[in-house]
């Protein structure tokens, strides 16, 4: 796998960060998440990673995790800033003790500015990185798109990006470097298209744009079976063909009629068949116009299951496999257990050189605990 030999620690936190270590656990690097003491860990993201429980309220609680760091390739870390400072965790220290070690960040606001403290959640981030103000229908208030945009894609995704390419700088310099990731930035990053292409694409309200629901031939509509169609007929060619899998061919119906009205005609047809009888109609159609599955259904999609696009772990929830794809090096895309809290304390402790004596020790003072015994 492309990152085998990669060691990763990750303090434990909520949705981007595990997604970022998830990333590169599923890529062949090796990722010890940091647990709280005898936790409870809630995180469905951790396939393949270990768990090495460290109460870091505690001075040697602090130095296990130091050791640690002193052969890791990558520290990712879900705090505000200042927080691994006060621990005698932050990267000053951490990468004098080890140059080579890269230093990740996430955080909703980034490590500097004024809002670098305040609290906030996908909401708030793309809220103040202009995003979310593109998401709604016209006369709305705008609404988010679930957490995917800040938390995953501006965030945990973003964050492995940054990994990537220090730790592929590092290969050439032989230097370690801090990633500041910040979930806002990321979030008007991922958002380029829509503010480079505004004048053109997006010069309307909100709601009233192609791409945005203002087209009748890029929305979704309901079947006879309470199900429903996405159509993304943009291009003239696959607006013929919408037009005639919906029967109206030779009809004068065009793209440039006014957009209400079609989409209500639009939708009295859609709504005379179910959605596999439209899937049947739009078979042999170049119309861009496909079902709207749920993960279940997409998961038992012919394609969908010849490709492997989802996994099962060890939680009956669907996953997305890893992606994409690499022809040489890819992802593990197996069923990887997700560990329980302190579950790999000893076994990772006594490999990094610590003595089963300095293991009781650090047991019986609290500063770390382990679901195995010596």
């Amino acid at each position: 796998m492309a990152l085998k030999g990669i060691k990763v620690i990750e303090l434990a936190g909520l949705a981007p960060v595990p997604f970022c270590g998830m990333v590169l656990s599923d890529f062949g690097a090796r990722v010890i998440r940091i647990d709280r003491p005898s936790g409870v860990s809630i995180d469905r993201l951790a396939r393949g990673k270990q768990s090495v429980s460290v109460n870091l309220k505690k001075e040697k609680g602090i130095n296990v995790v130091k050791r640690l760091c002193q052969s890791a390739d990558v520290l990712i870390e879900p705090f505000r800033p200042g927080v691994m400072e006060k621990l005698g965790l932050g990267p000053e220290e951490l990468m004098k003790a080890n140059t080579k070690l890269i230093y990740a960040r996430l955080t909703g606001y980034g490590q500097t500015g004024a809002m670098a403290l305040k609290a906030g959640h996908d909401i708030n981030y793309i809220a103040m990185s202009g995003a979310l103000s593109r998401f709604g229908r016209f006369g709305e208030r705008p609404y988010p798109p679930v957490n995917i945009v800040g938390d995953f894609a501006g965030g945990g995704l973003s964050c492995a990006l940054g990994i990537l390419m220090a730790l592929y700088e590092r290969s050439v310099s032989g230097k370690g470097q801090m990633v500041d990731s910040s979930m806002v930035e990321g979030s008007a990053y991922i958002a380029s298209f829509i503010d480079a292409t505004n004048d053109m694409l997006f010069p309307k309200p909100r709601g009233k744009n192609w791409l945005d629901g203002g087209s009748a031939y890029y929305d979704t509509y309901q079947t006879k079976d309470g199900k429903y169609m996405a159509v993304g007929a943009l291009e003239p060619q696959f607006y013929k063909d919408l037009l005639k899998g919906l029967g109206l061919e030779g009809s004068g119906t065009s793209q440039s009629d006014d957009q209400d009205q079609q989409r209500q005609l639009f939708s009295k047809i859609f709504a005379t068949k179910t959605s596999e009888e439209w899937v049947e109609v739009f078979k042999d159609l170049d119309a861009c116009v496909t079902p709207v599955l749920t993960p279940e259904e997409a998961a038992d999609h012919p394609h969908n299951k010849e490709r492997g696009l989802f996994i099962r772990g060890t939680v009956p929830e669907l996953q997305g496999a890893p992606a994409p794809r690499l022809s040489r090096t890819g992802a593990d895309g197996t069923e990887r257990a997700l560990p329980d809290c302190g579950a790999n304390t000893v076994d990772v402790l006594l490999e990094h050189g610590f003595s089963e004596t300095e293991i009781n020790d650090l047991v019986s003072s609290g500063a770390i605990s382990s679901n195995a015994k010596l």
